[in-house]
């Protein structure tokens, strides 16, 4: 998919861990990995929030789009 998550760079630099991280978001750490990996299909405007929310970033801090070989 041309769509990549960087939430794995934004915890790093948070110094936060996945547990946490869900915790604080809400979410599983199934569905947080599900994010991290690219296997989503779709992420709700609500779960954005909160993941901006936290990791105090807008969302282009975490989504961005790369061109398909």
């Amino acid at each position: 998919m041309a769509i990549v998550v960087d939430i794995d760079v934004m915890l790093a630099r948070r110094k936060m861990s996945v547990a946490e991280f869900s915790e604080a978001i809400g979410i599983s750490p199934a569905n947080v990995a599900v994010l991290k990996n690219g296997r989503a299909r779709a992420v709700r405007f609500s779960t954005l929030d909160a993941i901006c929310r936290v990791l105090e970033c807008q969302p282009g801090d975490i989504l961005r789009w790369e061109p398909e070989a």
